[in-house]
């Protein structure tokens, strides 16, 4: 059985959906029914700007439309600004930026990795898993060091 690519885009959504929500659930404490509208506004945010990188002919990364789009829906000549700032504000900066690392580290290249074998998806959550742990190491290490969380 083979993944084509929207199948692998609503994997990749739901995995950083629910690993943002636990991010944010675990590290500040915010539960996951508060979580549930920031994550799912940062991610239509996310997935509108992939479209406009598919949809207009310009050889600019996908991540500036992504970025546009963001700043759009939150400028204040938005309709709809307060509420997706008053969403997105209860997501912490830090719960889906482990998902955006771990995706920079496979290049966004899905055709390649699709044309791995099964075991390579075994060897990549690893790899995920072994990413995460790490960070979060040095994160609580580093903050510790420096005092950082004596501020909050």
């Amino acid at each position: 059985m083979t993944m084509n690519m929207r199948d692998w885009t609503v994997s990749l959504l739901l995995t950083s959906v629910i690993t943002t929500l636990a991010a944010n659930l675990i590290g500040n404490h915010i539960s996951i029914a508060d979580s549930i509208p920031g994550v799912l506004i940062l991610s239509a945010i996310a997935f509108i700007g992939i479209f406009l990188g598919k949809v207009i002919p310009l050889k600019i990364p996908a991540i500036v439309y992504v970025v546009l789009t963001g700043v759009l829906v939150a400028s204040p000549i938005s309709p709809i600004s307060q509420p997706v700032i008053d969403y997105t504000a209860k997501i912490s900066f830090m719960a889906p930026i482990t998902v955006v690392g771990t995706l920079a580290g496979i290049g966004l290249n899905f055709k390649a990795f699709i044309s791995q074998s099964w075991k390579m998806v075994i060897v990549a959550l690893l790899v995920f898993t072994g990413t995460f742990l790490v960070q979060a190491i040095f994160a609580e290490v580093f903050l510790n060091l420096t005092n950082a969380l004596d501020s909050f």
